[in-house]
């Protein structure tokens, strides 16, 4: 049980995401966490809206992700991967390549979602290292996030980021303008232009384009066209470049389909994978590649791919995300996706009228709500608190992300909540 003196300790002392230490946001404790349920340590229960940033795709406490954790630990919590195997990574692998997009069979087991990025963009970079003109740019669209580390960083939206303060500091690659064309809209040809543009002009500085399927998300929350992704990836066989899609928000059914490529029934060269891989349990990433990619690393001047985590293939992670799979494969999320993506777009469209709302997205088992003006972090999480759901929402967008088990009267806590909020003037940053 946290004490008084536990939470004075927690704000004088740990950093937490995004937070100044000199002013720190509020943090609220948690004791237990139960399919979709938080409870506080005072008992207040909240009604989880946000998945644990997206990854606890099947709710907390799941009895078999917690056995498939303790049939693991009785064995070996973790070995290293260099020179050793193990049935729980290879068990992991079988079912990424069996469930992933055609063509993409060679693994890469890292420990986040950015080192899977990293990864990405180190696979691309190797991939023309023994070429006459090796390639070290890649070409993205902006709005989009790939994660905090650097190279992850330098792929982000330039200017309208968290990162921006990087400028300078970061390698300098090329952006287009972020796809126009929502997902559902008639598609608009034009739309493909500026990439179209670039790609001609410079393929052969190029290692990759790298991008976010049909969902921007922490840079936005924004749906596009699958026709763009299309596109795209007839635009990269076209001029011989690679495709990397980061999949690691989009993965694992949270877009209506197992994977967002397959909205555009697309296959990329690399995938980055994480968050909802072990179902929310632990931390774990996969990059997945062809095997012309991996026959082409292999016989670079390196002769390998010049990467290794320490706890890259962790057996307990490995397991976790085994049976969080196995989960999956099952094919009850399809239903479950459907379902949350109805009563959302029942229950958060008529918000569109509301002045301060600007507009509302909704794709699988994702609602946004998007603000003329940013929040009050600080006080719309009180807010939230107050009304018994937890949600999270950053700048000017509110948005869910709730995992696939919860029940339509827990959905409806939190969509309810959100409409109490975007009538709230205290808890908007109002302009001067």
């Amino acid at each position: 049980m946290l004490t008084a003196d536990d939470l004075a300790f927690d704000r004088q002392h740990i950093w937490h995401p995004y937070t100044s230490m000199i002013d720190p946001l509020p943090c609220y404790p948690v004791v237990t966490a139960d399919r979709c349920t938080l409870t506080l340590a005072d008992g207040t229960q909240l009604t989880e809206g946000m998945s644990s940033w997206w990854a606890a795709i099947h709710g907390y406490n799941h009895p078999r992700l917690n056995q498939a954790m303790v049939r693991q630990i009785s064995h070996m919590s973790h070995v290293m991967f260099g020179g050793i195997t193990h049935p729980a990574a290879v068990s992991l692998c079988r079912k990424l390549v069996d469930m992933s997009p055609e063509g993409l069979d060679k693994v890469f087991l890292a420990d986040s979602g950015s080192v899977a990025v990293e990864v990405a963009m180190k696979m691309a970079i190797q991939y023309y290292s023994g070429d006459t003109r090796p390639r070290r740019k890649f070409l993205t669209i902006r709005q989009g996030y790939h994660g905090d580390t650097f190279a992850a960083m330098s792929v982000c939206d330039p200017e309208n980021s968290m990162h921006a303060l990087w400028k300078g500091y970061l390698p300098e690659h090329m952006f287009v303008a972020a796809p126009a064309t929502g997902f559902d809209h008639p598609w608009q040809e034009e739309d493909i232009a500026e990439m179209q543009q670039m790609l001609a002009a410079h393929h052969q500085q190029l290692a990759a384009v790298i991008l976010e399927p049909i969902v921007q998300g922490a840079g936005g929350m924004r749906f596009y066209h699958p026709n763009y992704l299309r596109r795209v990836r007839q635009l990269c066989d076209q001029f011989g470049v690679l495709l990397i899609a980061d999949e690691i928000a989009t993965g694992f059914g949270r877009t209506g389909r197992l994977f967002a490529c397959q909205h555009a029934e697309i296959s990329p060269d690399i995938m980055c994978l994480g968050k909802g891989l072990t179902g929310g349990t632990m931390t774990l990433s996969a990059t997945l590649a062809t095997s012309a990619v991996a026959e082409k690393i292999s016989n670079s001047p390196a002769g390998c791919f010049m990467h290794g985590p320490t706890f890259m293939g962790n057996p307990l992670a490995c397991a976790v995300a085994c049976e969080s799979l196995s989960i999956l494969a099952e094919g009850h999320w399809q239903r479950q996706v459907k379902e949350i993506e109805q009563l959302l777009t029942e229950q958060l469209q008529p918000l569109k009228d509301c002045p301060r709302v600007a507009d509302v997205r909704v794709l699988g088992a994702i609602g946004v709500i998007e603000c003329h003006h940013p929040v009050r972090m600080a006080e719309i999480q009180q807010f939230f608190v107050s009304q018994g759901v937890w949600i999270r929402p950053f700048g000017r967008l509110i948005y869910l992300m709730p995992p696939y088990i919860i029940r339509p009267e827990e959905l409806s806590r939190l969509t309810t909540a959100i409409s109490l909020a975007v009538r709230q003037d205290n808890l908007f940053a109002m302009p001067d």
